[in-house]
């Protein structure tokens, strides 16, 4: 092989590497909080919203408080804290454009601190956010959630959105 060629080939290897190397190791949203918009789905005569505060990330988990609101059975509602096990493989996979599947927990404040195992799935618009799929069985009723989410600063306001 020539020694042109040879340098030229060298340089695209490296470059290209250089160039994959932050978006696959998902540092883009390994800082950022993350914001989960508040959701609402039918239960019979009622409705349930599921309202979740600024998720932090720290070893891998994001945590933050939740807490879900059920009109009109006001003694239904509940709050507590969340756990949600995010990867760095699974924000490098998000980063990527890729459907990630994750699991965690909702921990309630009263009632004992019942822990509530929770799925959720995160499809990514863009590098920024995307729409989620939340699930988790309350008795025996499954409850399903599809909010949207976006990464924000650390620091920064959080986005609230309003009906208008």
């Amino acid at each position: 092989m020539k020694p042109i060629t040879l340098l030229l080939a060298l340089l695209a290897a490296g470059w290209s590497a250089a160039h994959a190397a932050p978006l696959l190791s998902g540092s883009a949203s390994v800082e950022r909080m993350l914001m989960i918009d508040s959701s609402s789905m039918r239960l019979g005569l009622g409705k349930a919203t599921l309202i979740v505060g600024a998720l932090r990330r720290a070893g891998g988990v994001y945590t933050g408080d939740y807490r879900i609101k059920v009109f009109p059975y006001f003694l239904k509602n509940e709050r507590g804290r969340l756990a949600i096990v995010v990867s760095g493989q699974s924000l490098a996979q998000i980063n990527q454009g890729r459907v990630v599947t994750v699991a965690g927990t909702a921990t309630t404040s009263g009632n004992g601190g019942r822990i509530r195992h929770i799925d959720a799935t995160a499809t990514p618009v863009n590098l920024n956010g995307g729409k989620l799929k939340v699930w988790f069985m309350a008795g025996d009723k499954k409850m399903i959630f599809e909010p949207a989410y976006h990464f924000a600063e650390k620091g920064t306001a959080p986005i609230v959105q309003t009906k208008p």
